[in-house]
């Protein structure tokens, strides 16, 4: 029999990531009880280790096959190495199935306070117009139920809170937001923008980063000294466990329920509501039914559906909150297996291997199908690039001896770019629960469904031919370039399988990301996209949240959930 949690609580918060971390912020602050359920471990600096130097690791973080012996799949991410292995999960005990000629590698599965943005690449971008309402200008799709207008105070907020490094560039389809002082480019970066402004008219601009520049909240300004995804111990990125948890904790009416695997959402069928949720504690292996007025899922789309779709009651058999039939479906991500590198003048740059190195480089924006522009006759949509200089050792030097230590010494710089593109959300990109296979725990795994369409596949090899194309245009020489099919690693902006909608019979959630079917379920993570534009989705998932917590205290203010 499952035990109870009897405690009094408003809310139960799923997950503790960029969504999970701000739900709790933003509630427990303004004096509701909140209880944060999160699937991994407790979060602190003493698990930081970006100034460890490798040779004290016991396999020199070399050792990428012990890794893989527990996270085949995770491995695979680069930032899960021998100092990071632990914050992810064991993808043996843990698994989930594809069909044979669908691969998808389903990576930064993190189970540690903090979720995602533990490991998170920062890139903070605004959605635009351009992109709410993209199905009205290309008639492919539908449109978000808001608008930029909607969704502008909210992005203002967030950014002022996290501190996004970036600059101004008056882009009507990238928004400017409320920026710290942008990290410089390099010379090189510097010499790669203006050319190609220059030349071909396209923006380059210093990425937008949550990377502090100056410090707020009691957080330094990052000291560059490389590798974020080890942690941050001046808490100068963000991280959701030392900013928004952190001050949902210390407003004392917020509860952290760590290792609680979320099974699924517990129902009151003869009012339709929900009233709690059913976990496995990760330890004990014992299952715990907790109970609250609300329930908010902000475990990352796959596993946020997960629950619901194993919260199939005889009401909602094909899934809670499912009566339109479209829950699971939709899957999107961002490709990101085109693009190119070339190399460029040293101005004066050496090689180091200790000096100092920024966060993030530059930031192409979109310039497919902009507004005031024929379409691209090639697909629908766009594409922006990430990328930044590196200035190495010649590895390759010729010769021995004397001349061999001086010509390794001569450096090597490059300009690598990548670009990441929207995913047109299809029906038959889905997530179903595998039936014959459960995880550890007892929990029935997700098999996923993924593949390009004509449309990613014409856009992957623009990636690679754009690439090209701006590399030349700003001298670069021995470019080269890349334009390969996204599966099985996409880049792991995965959403849209819980989407948001203003017909409840060809959608999940409203705009605020509350259930059309049941008033007091929400899902406030990226799940609810309508579709997935080509900006890494992190901030508008914070921005999105934040307003559906507004919209949530207005309701139980006026009874109305």
């Amino acid at each position: 029999m499952p035990q109870n949690k009897s405690l009094s609580f408003d809310v139960i918060v799923v997950g503790s990531g960029a969504s999970g971390g701000w739900a709790c912020k933003r509630l427990a602050e303004a004096g509701l009880k909140v209880a944060l359920l999160e699937a991994g471990h407790p979060q602190s600096d003493k698990n930081f280790t970006e100034h460890q130097p490798a040779f004290e690791l016991k396999y020199r973080n070399h050792a990428t096959e012990i890794i893989r012996k527990t996270r085949p799949i995770q491995v695979k991410f680069d930032v899960c190495n021998e100092y990071t292995y632990k914050w992810f999960v064991n993808d043996l005990e843990e698994p989930y199935t594809t069909p044979a000629d669908k691969p998808f590698n389903w990576m930064g599965r993190v189970r540690m306070t903090g979720g995602r943005t533990n490991v998170w690449g920062r890139v903070s971008l605004r959605f635009s117009d351009w992109d709410f309402k993209a199905a009205s200008l290309d008639g492919y799709g539908e449109n978000w139920p808001l608008g930029y207008k909607d969704i502008e105070p909210y992005y203002d907020l967030v950014e002022k809170y996290v501190g996004i490094a970036g600059s101004a560039e008056g882009l009507e389809h990238l928004p400017d937001g409320q920026f710290q002082p942008p990290v410089p480019l390099t010379c090189q970066e510097a010499l790669f923008r203006n050319r190609v402004k220059e030349k071909l008219g396209r923006t380059v601009m210093p990425a937008r980063s949550a990377n502090l520049t100056i410090p707020i909240n009691g957080r330094g300004p990052c000291h560059y000294c490389g590798p974020c995804e080890r942690g941050c111990i001046t808490h100068s990125y963000f991280n959701s466990a030392f900013t928004t948890v952190a001050d949902a904790l210390a407003a004392g009416n917020c509860s952290l329920f760590s290792n609680a695997m979320a099974y699924k959402v517990l129902m009151d069928p003869e009012r339709n509501r929900a009233r709690g949720v059913l976990y496995i504690d990760r330890n004990t292996r014992k299952a715990v039914e907790i109970y609250a007025r609300v329930v908010i899922l902000c475990a990352q789309s796959q596993e946020s559906v997960r629950i619901l779709l194993n919260s199939a009651t005889p009401q909602y058999s094909n899934g809670l909150a499912n009566s339109s039939g479209v829950l699971g479906h939709y899957l999107t991500a961002h490709v990101r297996s085109g693009g190119g590198s070339g190399e460029f003048p040293a101005f004066g740059a050496k090689p180091s291997l200790g000096g100092p190195k920024k966060p993030l480089g530059i930031y192409i924006a979109r310039f497919r199908n902009l507004p005031n522009s024929p379409p691209y006759k090639k697909f629908l949509r766009g594409f922006g690039y990430e990328g930044g200089s590196s200035v190495g050792f010649n590895w390759r030097a010729p010769g021995f001896g004397e001349a061999y230590k001086k010509a390794i010494l001569e450096p090597r710089t490059s300009i690598e770019i990548t670009g990441f593109g929207e995913v047109l959300p299809r029906w038959d990109n889905f997530v179903e629960l595998d039936p014959n296979v459960k995880d550890i725990f007892g929990i029935p795994v997700l098999k996923i469904h993924m593949s390009d369409g004509e449309n990613e596949r014409a856009m992957i090899q623009d990636m690679g031919d754009s690439a090209g194309e701006m590399l030349e245009a700003a001298g670069a020489k021995n470019i080269r370039t890349y334009a390969h099919p996204s599966a099985p690693r996409w880049a792991l902006h995965e959403a849209g399988i819980a989407r948001m909608g203003g017909d409840p019979k060809k959608s999940v959630l409203n705009q605020f990301q509350q259930t059309h079917d049941i008033k007091n379920l929400f899902v406030m993570d990226a799940s609810g996209f309508t579709s997935n534009p080509c900006q890494n989705p992190t901030l508008t998932i914070m921005a999105l949240c934040v307003r559906s917590c507004d919209y949530l205290m207005s309701e139980l203010k006026r009874n109305a959930i």
